[in-house]
């Protein structure tokens, strides 16, 4: 199942995922930190949904009441995988 998520309070603008069977096949992040997000998106690839979840969520970007990765979090809960 593809899916497209609009972030909110990062500095990435939008999340393109892939999920089949509870695993996140693809990630891609539009905008933010490009070697950061490369970086989580190719530690995410492959992984159970809920690992990721239970991993990431709740991460804050210093004074931002959220991160690129808690909104991927978010993304995954949306698309109820």
């Amino acid at each position: 199942m593809k899916y497209i998520y609009q972030t909110k309070g990062t500095c990435s603008k939008e999340i393109h995922l892939d999920v089949e069977n509870g695993v996140l096949k693809d990630v891609f992040f539009v905008g933010g930190c490009d070697g950061n997000l490369q970086g989580i998106s190719k530690l995410v690839r492959g992984m159970d949904v809920e690992k990721i979840i239970e991993q990431l969520e709740g991460i804050r970007c210093d004074t931002k009441s959220t991160s690129c990765p808690d909104q991927l979090c978010k993304a995954l809960h949306k698309m109820k995988y």
